[in-house]
Order: structure tokens, then sequence, then C-alpha cells
């Protein structure tokens, strides 16, 4: 297969009805790296939303079980996009999902805005830093299949189009970023987190190399310090060049998901659907408990 031949049988696709083939290839074969950045940063920018950061700093679950709940939100949502939406896998990470956000007073418009990041960031990762840009087919289809994913979760007024998914992201941030010392606890869990895959030495470097590759806004609203500018251009760079030489290899010839991702650290012997993320006792809302003797996680965004 040459280098743009699968970008070519994705736009011989109808967006619309094959959107989950479209997402599953794009995500899968053409950027699984960048989709796996993206989709992180795009949790951690919700924790900005003070009514969001606060939260997560209440339940402990991205302060004292992080890599767990990275782990059980990465692999719930890779549930659906692998075995699809009316896979018994797909049912049952959805229902593992509504589940879990039953559990806390979440408001419908910061669902809708997180369901928004998820398929805003990634274009706009990808479009800076991927082998190539995202093409008016794969941005459609990945409006389309979190729009439908919103629905399986109960969300209400869910944008139709990309442009409207952009637009609702943008206006809410501008309306509810701000500071919140909890959300900042969980902004620096996230970091410590990501430090910790790689040598201890590295940390202080891999800590400030994350910081160069958010916004001003973002930065703001946890009080960092702005990088220098030299720090921004090297990284930025440094990411746009990894871009660039996975351009000139040969495309993917094997689908890669999520739970392959090596940062997926807690379940070396496997897991099943239905036992990831938290379980929260009957009739008390916010009281996650752990299940099968493993430490509870919390609500997938």
């Amino acid at each position: 297969m040459k280098r743009f031949e699968r970008l070519e049988q994705i736009r011989r696709l109808d967006p619309e009805r094959d959107f989950l083939e479209i997402y599953r290839l794009t995500a899968t074969f053409e950027f699984p790296w960048d989709y796996t950045r993206a989709l992180e940063l795009a949790l951690y920018r919700t924790y900005a939303v003070p009514s969001i950061g606060r939260l997560l700093a209440e339940t402990a679950e991205l302060t004292g079980r992080t890599q767990k709940r990275y782990d059980d939100t990465a692999l719930l949502l890779d549930a659906v996009v692998e075995h699809g939406f009316g896979s018994e896998e797909g049912r049952t990470a959805i229902r593992r999902i509504n589940q879990m956000h039953r559990s806390y007073d979440i408001s419908n418009d910061d669902m809708r805005y997180v369901l928004c990041t998820f398929v805003v960031m990634p274009k706009r990762w990808i479009d800076s830093y991927g082998w190539r840009r995202l093409s008016c087919h794969e941005t459609a289809a990945a409006a389309v299949y979190y729009r439908t994913l919103g629905q399986h979760m109960g969300i209400k007024e869910i944008p139709g189009s990309y442009e409207e998914f952009e637009k609702c992201l943008d206006d809410y941030e501008e309306a509810n970023f701000g500071w919140d010392q909890g959300a900042r606890e969980v902004s620096d869990a996230t970091l410590d987190l990501m430090a910790s895959w790689y040598p201890r030495p590295l940390a202080p470097v891999l800590r400030s190399a994350t910081l160069a590759l958010l916004d001003e806004p973002l930065l703001r609203a946890f009080r960092y310090d702005q990088p220098g500018a030299l720090t921004c251009s090297l990284v930025r760079g440094a990411v746009r060049l990894r871009g660039r030489a996975v351009r000139l290899m040969p495309p993917r010839s094997a689908p890669h998901y999520a739970r392959q991702n090596w940062e997926i650290k807690g379940y070396p012997d496997g897991y099943e659907v239905a036992e990831l993320g938290s379980f929260p006792v009957p009739g008390v809302r916010g009281c996650p408990v752990p299940h099968k003797g493993g430490s509870a996680s919390s609500p997938a965004e």
C-alpha cells in the first residue's frame, strides 16, 4: 500500500453512513500516536473548567489513582472504537461510562464540552503536528462518531457538525476557564503521571516539554509560568519533525488500538471491559469503591 492510498479509501466512503469505519481507519491506521497524544491533552484540557477539575479533585481518582484512571478511561473509549456501538464490548463500555457519570452531579453543559474536546483537539493536533492534515471526510466522520457516542451517553443539544463542535468548545472555554486549587492538583498529578513513563532524571524536562505544548489560556487557568519562546519552538518543532519523518515511512499495515499503548500499565494479564472503572455504592452519590480487589477508578469523561 502506498502512503496516501488509505486516504483515497477514506474519501470513497460516506462520513454520515460509514463514520465508524472512517474514524477507525484514521485513529488506528493513519494517526494512532497522534490520536493518543491529542486525546490525552483533550481530557487534560477539561480540568481548566473549575466545575470539572474540582469534581475530579474531590473523587481523588486523578490524584490518588492516576495511572488506573488513565488506563480505564483509555480502555473504555477504545472498546467502542475497536468493536463498535452495537457490539457487546461497545455496549458494555458505554454502560460502564454511564453508570459512573450518573453517580456524580455533572451538568449537561460540562458533558457536552468534554465531548467537544474529543472532536476538536485531535484535528487541531494533527493539523499542527501530524504527517498530513485531516481530510474533510475524516473531520466530518469524527463529528458523527462523537455525536453518536454522546447520544448513547444521554447528552443533550449535541453539536451537529465539526464547526459547531469547535464553536461550542471555544465559547465554553472563554466563558468558563478559570483557576481552582483542586483542578491545579489534578493537573500536577497528570503531569507527574506522564513524566513517570520515562526515566526519572528526565521528569523536569518532560514537564517543561508538556507545558510548551499548551496554549496560553490553559497555562493561565492553571497559573503555570509561560515556557520560554526557545523551549516552545524546540518542543513544537521536534513534534512537527516527527510528523515529517512518519510521512516518509511505509503506511501501517495493521491497526493500533489504545489498548496496545505501552502507557497502559495496569493490566499486564488482560482485563474485562465490564470490570473497568469505579463501582459507586448504591444510593450514595460520588462514593466509588474498589471492585474485585482492585482500587477504584473514576468516571470516564
